[in-house]
């Protein structure tokens, strides 16, 4: 009988043993970083991007990448976009590409979870040529940081015409012609067509202001020969009086700091 009890014994101790130690792995097994994306009620106002913000003049981009700079590493970091972009998910490639930049820019936008506006210059031009190129290719030259880039000077870096230009503004029905964000994801356009504005595509967090998509638009990846002098000359003109000026009675939002 003393035998049994201390066999009983010895089984129960090493089962509360056992369960301990599960008990405690539980707690201290490996974690991983998980960045929350916004949901359906969010509004533009705290997600342009998204990356993102009608445009009536035809813009190409024509800023290339020389693909031998592209290491097989650098190719294989843009594979799940390249994937997407292929598949016309631009939804999906938007997202893709959101993460894309906070791993380029380093570790400590990394834990951070978003990118400062300071960290985009330390971002090589090899891998922001290689994003870009990727939307152009596979948008028929309407997507990408380059034509946003052209659009943005067009309107002299005014980011609220820009913004109407991308339609990342939308017009609202009043009487007096006013502006304001899209709301995010629904009411952005996530297909390729006629009716897709140019430049569109991919948004940018603007969450912070509009530093952050200046310091993007003005990152040497999308620097063309020439591109800011045509715009300082299209500027002088306009103060020349080359052509009538009319009052802009538009009505704009001009606060970004959302």
């Amino acid at each position: 009988m003393a035998t049994t009890n201390s066999l009983h014994h010895h089984h129960h101790s090493s089962y509360q043993h056992h369960r301990h130690n599960l008990h405690y792995q539980s707690h201290f097994g490996p974690t991983s970083l998980s960045l929350k994306h916004p949901t359906s009620t969010a509004t533009f106002s705290s997600l342009i991007c998204y990356s993102s913000s009608s445009s009536s003049a035809l813009v190409t981009s024509s800023t290339t990448t020389n693909t031998s700079d592209i290491t097989t590493e650098t190719a294989t970091k843009f594979d799940v976009l390249a994937t997407h972009l292929t598949n016309q998910d631009f939804k999906k490639a938007d997202e893709e590409t959101r993460r894309l930049l906070i791993q380029i820019a380093g570790e400590a936008a990394i834990k951070r979870g978003y990118v400062f506006f300071s960290e985009v210059k330390s971002i090589s031009v090899e891998d922001l040529q290689a994003i870009d190129n990727l939307w152009t290719k596979h948008s028929d030259g309407r997507f990408g940081y380059s034509v946003q880039r052209k659009i943005w000077l067009k309107v002299k870096k005014d980011f609220t015409r820009f913004f109407i230009k991308v339609e990342w503004m939308k017009l609202l029905d009043t009487e007096v012609v006013q502006y304001n964000y899209r709301a995010f994801p629904d009411e952005f356009k996530w297909e390729l067509n006629d009716e897709t504005p140019l430049g569109h595509l991919p948004l940018t967090n603007a969450l912070r202001g509009t530093q952050l998509l200046k310091c993007v638009l003005s990152h040497p990846a999308f620097e063309i020969a020439g591109d800011d002098d045509n715009e300082e000359g299209e500027e002088a003109e306009s103060r020349g009086g080359g052509k009538a000026q009319t009052k802009d009675t538009r009505v704009f939002k001009t606060d970004y700091s959302f």
